[in-house]
């Protein structure tokens, strides 16, 4: 892992993450599911390091219907981090094979953005396949292998 320059205000995280529903969204298989989203939203939004993310009631041009897509912007990875697997949000990540498919590919991308950047999925998609072609670098890149700020 390397120590984030947290001290440099001109960046933040983006983080793009996405899974294949195994049914309708709206379908009995997902009920316990669509009942948390507005709690875990909520959570996130309450985090420390919680900065911005991506909210619409209109279909995504990027993605398929079928993916449930997370797209938003945090002040570090440690905040992200944090939120995903330390607070209640990992009873979600615990039960995400009863309302996911498995994917062969990567799903879940980090990279740095200016502050204030809100970024779209059309760009987030852009920054999941840079990972997925080119593995992690300091244009994409994940928990596991994190690259630090620029400077």
């Amino acid at each position: 892992m390397i120590n984030q320059r947290i001290d440099n205000k001109n960046w933040q995280l983006a983080q793009l993450n996405i899974a294949w529903l195994t049914a309708p969204i709206d379908s009995p298989p997902l009920e316990s599911f669509v009942a948390q989203l507005d709690t875990i939203n909520s959570l996130a939004e309450q985090s420390a390091g919680f900065v911005w993310r991506w909210v619409t009631d209109e279909p995504d041009p990027v993605f398929d219907e079928d993916i449930v897509v997370n797209l938003s912007v945090w002040q570090d990875a440690d905040s992200l981090f944090n939120y995903t697997y330390k607070s209640a949000h990992t009873a979600v990540m615990r039960d995400r094979k009863k309302w996911f498919k498995p994917m062969a590919e990567e799903s879940f991308v980090l990279w740095w953005v200016p502050v204030g950047h809100q970024p779209t999925t059309q760009e987030a998609y852009d920054r999941l396949q840079t990972l997925r072609k080119n593995g992690p670098s300091t244009e994409a890149f994940t928990f596991k292998n994190r690259f630090a700020m620029p400077s």
